[in-house]
Protein backbone atom coordinates (compact mmCIF):
# COMPACT_ATOMS: atom_id res chain seq x y z
CA UNK A 1 0.00 0.00 0.00
CA UNK A 2 1.25 3.93 -0.91
CA UNK A 3 -0.49 6.61 1.00
CA UNK A 4 -0.77 10.23 -0.07
CA UNK A 5 -0.84 11.79 3.36
CA UNK A 6 -2.94 15.43 3.15
CA UNK A 7 -3.49 14.81 -0.65
CA UNK A 8 -5.48 18.11 -0.54
CA UNK A 9 -6.22 18.35 -4.10
CA UNK A 10 -3.18 16.94 -5.59
CA UNK A 11 -4.06 12.75 -5.42
CA UNK A 12 -1.86 10.44 -7.06
CA UNK A 13 -3.26 7.56 -9.02
CA UNK A 14 -1.85 4.62 -7.51
CA UNK A 15 -1.97 5.50 -3.65
CA UNK A 16 -4.45 5.84 -1.19
CA UNK A 17 -5.25 9.91 -0.94
CA UNK A 18 -6.08 10.90 2.78
CA UNK A 19 -7.14 14.41 3.96
CA UNK A 20 -8.64 15.72 7.23
CA UNK A 21 -11.21 17.20 5.30
CA UNK A 22 -13.93 15.87 2.83
CA UNK A 23 -13.45 19.28 0.41
CA UNK A 24 -11.35 17.80 -1.90
CA UNK A 25 -12.76 14.03 -1.88
CA UNK A 26 -9.85 11.64 -0.76
CA UNK A 27 -10.35 8.37 -0.84
CA UNK A 28 -10.14 8.23 2.93
CA UNK A 29 -10.68 11.19 4.87
CA UNK A 30 -8.54 11.42 8.29
CA UNK A 31 -7.09 13.52 10.59
CA UNK A 32 -3.38 12.57 10.52
CA UNK A 33 -2.73 14.05 14.28
CA UNK A 34 -5.65 11.80 15.71
CA UNK A 35 -3.81 8.50 16.53
CA UNK A 36 -4.04 5.32 15.89
CA UNK A 37 -4.27 5.48 11.86
CA UNK A 38 -6.90 3.49 10.74
CA UNK A 39 -4.04 1.23 9.18
CA UNK A 40 -2.21 -1.82 10.51
CA UNK A 41 1.37 -2.28 11.36
CA UNK A 42 4.08 -2.43 8.95
CA UNK A 43 1.51 -2.25 6.37
CA UNK A 44 2.65 0.80 4.16
CA UNK A 45 5.26 0.47 1.41
CA UNK A 46 5.18 4.07 0.89
CA UNK A 47 4.26 7.49 2.24
CA UNK A 48 4.29 10.98 0.28
CA UNK A 49 3.64 14.81 2.06
CA UNK A 50 4.05 17.32 -0.24
CA UNK A 51 3.59 20.40 1.91
CA UNK A 52 1.57 18.42 4.99
CA UNK A 53 4.21 17.68 7.74
CA UNK A 54 4.55 21.86 8.95
CA UNK A 55 0.52 21.55 9.40
CA UNK A 56 0.97 18.70 11.80
CA UNK A 57 2.46 18.31 15.47
CA UNK A 58 2.34 22.16 17.18
CA UNK A 59 3.28 20.85 20.09
CA UNK A 60 6.31 18.32 20.33
CA UNK A 61 3.82 15.50 21.88
CA UNK A 62 1.81 15.83 18.79
CA UNK A 63 4.70 15.45 16.56
CA UNK A 64 6.29 12.74 17.92
CA UNK A 65 2.48 10.74 17.93
CA UNK A 66 2.85 11.57 14.44
CA UNK A 67 6.06 10.27 13.48
CA UNK A 68 5.68 7.16 15.53
CA UNK A 69 2.59 6.28 13.40
CA UNK A 70 4.47 6.81 10.02
CA UNK A 71 7.39 4.28 11.58
CA UNK A 72 4.37 2.14 13.25
CA UNK A 73 2.17 1.58 9.74
CA UNK A 74 5.44 1.24 7.68
CA UNK A 75 7.35 -1.98 6.34
CA UNK A 76 11.43 -2.32 6.92
CA UNK A 77 13.15 0.26 4.37
CA UNK A 78 9.47 1.89 3.48
CA UNK A 79 10.52 5.13 1.77
CA UNK A 80 8.71 7.98 3.11
CA UNK A 81 8.86 11.57 0.76
CA UNK A 82 8.35 15.02 2.98
CA UNK A 83 8.14 18.11 0.88
CA UNK A 84 8.11 21.16 3.07
CA UNK A 85 8.36 25.15 2.35
CA UNK A 86 11.86 26.45 3.84
CA UNK A 87 11.31 27.84 7.26
CA UNK A 88 12.52 30.94 6.34
CA UNK A 89 10.58 31.71 3.03
CA UNK A 90 7.99 33.63 2.58
CA UNK A 91 5.12 30.71 1.90
CA UNK A 92 5.87 29.47 5.30
CA UNK A 93 5.82 32.33 7.19
CA UNK A 94 2.49 33.88 5.72
CA UNK A 95 0.57 30.98 6.00
CA UNK A 96 -1.35 30.54 9.63
CA UNK A 97 -2.01 26.85 9.03
CA UNK A 98 1.85 26.70 9.30
CA UNK A 99 2.82 24.98 13.05
CA UNK A 100 6.29 23.72 12.95
CA UNK A 101 9.20 24.21 11.60
CA UNK A 102 10.76 21.36 9.71
CA UNK A 103 14.24 20.98 8.56
CA UNK A 104 16.27 18.75 6.78
CA UNK A 105 18.82 18.72 9.91
CA UNK A 106 15.69 18.11 12.33
CA UNK A 107 14.76 15.31 10.33
CA UNK A 108 18.06 13.37 10.30
CA UNK A 109 17.86 13.69 14.55
CA UNK A 110 14.97 11.24 13.58
CA UNK A 111 17.94 8.23 12.79
CA UNK A 112 18.96 5.94 15.21
CA UNK A 113 22.26 5.32 13.67
CA UNK A 114 22.87 9.07 13.66
CA UNK A 115 22.27 9.62 17.75
CA UNK A 116 24.71 7.04 18.11
CA UNK A 117 27.08 8.19 16.78
CA UNK A 118 26.55 12.07 18.60
CA UNK A 119 26.68 10.10 22.07
CA UNK A 120 29.41 8.41 21.59
CA UNK A 121 31.15 11.97 20.39
CA UNK A 122 30.09 13.04 23.32
CA UNK A 123 27.94 16.09 21.23
CA UNK A 124 25.18 18.24 22.51
CA UNK A 125 22.20 16.54 20.18
CA UNK A 126 19.16 15.51 21.53
CA UNK A 127 18.58 11.55 20.76
CA UNK A 128 15.12 12.05 19.20
CA UNK A 129 15.58 8.88 17.35
CA UNK A 130 15.66 7.07 20.51
CA UNK A 131 13.08 9.67 22.70
CA UNK A 132 10.46 8.55 19.81
CA UNK A 133 11.11 5.33 19.31
CA UNK A 134 11.42 5.45 15.14
CA UNK A 135 14.15 5.11 13.25
CA UNK A 136 14.37 6.86 9.47
CA UNK A 137 17.49 7.19 7.54
CA UNK A 138 17.70 9.77 5.22
CA UNK A 139 18.58 8.05 1.95
CA UNK A 140 18.31 11.37 -0.19
CA UNK A 141 17.70 15.60 0.14
CA UNK A 142 17.35 18.55 -1.75
CA UNK A 143 16.95 22.05 -1.62
CA UNK A 144 15.17 24.12 -4.13
CA UNK A 145 16.36 27.77 -4.62
CA UNK A 146 13.87 30.62 -5.16
CA UNK A 147 14.92 33.17 -7.87
CA UNK A 148 17.50 34.88 -8.08
CA UNK A 149 19.70 32.67 -6.02
CA UNK A 150 18.85 29.99 -8.52
CA UNK A 151 19.96 31.41 -11.70
CA UNK A 152 23.26 32.89 -9.83
CA UNK A 153 24.12 29.58 -8.40
CA UNK A 154 23.70 27.83 -12.00
CA UNK A 155 25.55 30.60 -13.81
CA UNK A 156 28.35 30.33 -11.34
CA UNK A 157 28.19 33.96 -9.98
CA UNK A 158 27.05 32.65 -6.47
CA UNK A 159 29.68 30.11 -5.02
CA UNK A 160 28.35 26.71 -3.06
CA UNK A 161 29.80 28.68 -0.03
CA UNK A 162 28.44 32.22 -0.83
CA UNK A 163 25.11 30.54 -1.20
CA UNK A 164 25.31 28.23 2.59
CA UNK A 165 26.26 31.61 3.59
CA UNK A 166 22.92 33.38 2.06
CA UNK A 167 20.77 30.39 3.57
CA UNK A 168 22.21 31.52 6.98
CA UNK A 169 21.95 35.15 6.73
CA UNK A 170 18.63 35.90 4.66
CA UNK A 171 15.14 34.54 3.80
CA UNK A 172 14.03 33.56 0.98
CA UNK A 173 16.92 31.68 -0.57
CA UNK A 174 15.38 28.94 -0.43
CA UNK A 175 11.73 28.30 -1.32
CA UNK A 176 11.21 24.58 -0.12
CA UNK A 177 12.81 20.94 1.18
CA UNK A 178 12.45 17.57 0.01
CA UNK A 179 13.49 14.67 2.44
CA UNK A 180 13.73 11.01 1.76
CA UNK A 181 13.43 8.97 4.33
CA UNK A 182 13.79 4.82 4.65
CA UNK A 183 12.01 3.11 7.13
CA UNK A 184 14.93 1.04 9.74
CA UNK A 185 13.28 -2.02 11.34
CA UNK A 186 14.56 -5.47 11.77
Amino acid sequence: MRLNLGCGFNKSTGYVNVDSSDHCAPDIVHDLEQTPWPWADSSVDEIVMRHVLEHLGATTEVYFSVLREMYRVCRPDARITIVVPHPRHDDFLHDATHVRAVTLEGLSMFSRKNCEEWIAAGNANTPLAMIAGVDFDMVESEVTLEEPWKSKFELGSVSRTELILALKQYNNVAKELKAVLRVVKE
